[in-house]
């Protein structure tokens, strides 16, 4: 007998994360394809800025579930520092780039 799969945070938004992160994939074979080409780098550069924004807007959409579900349950089984210190040490993590 299987468990059941787990409610997360974001599975009443899944569709939309999941299609937000095709573009993002899209887009990424799309600076591939312009790195082949001998694009103008800056367009380049643009582009890689345009992805990080879409995954920047994944992160957000996957925090606010997080912090509506997950912190949600977890203070009612008495982990809300736990909880809190998790989700803060990813914001951490998403906050460092380069």
């Amino acid at each position: 007998m299987t468990s059941p799969t787990p409610i997360r945070g974001y599975t009443a938004s899944k569709d939309q994360l999941l299609a937000r992160l095709r573009r993002v994939e899209g887009q990424v074979r799309g600076i591939e394809k312009m790195v082949d080409d001998d694009r103008y780098c800056i367009d380049v550069l643009t582009q890689i800025s345009a992805i990080q924004a879409a995954l920047d807007k994944v992160a957000l959409g996957l925090l606010d579930g997080h912090a509506r579900h997950c912190m949600h349950e977890g203070a009612a089984e008495g982990r809300a520092d736990e909880m809190a210190s998790e989700m803060m040490a990813a914001v951490g993590r998403l906050m460092k780039r380069g």
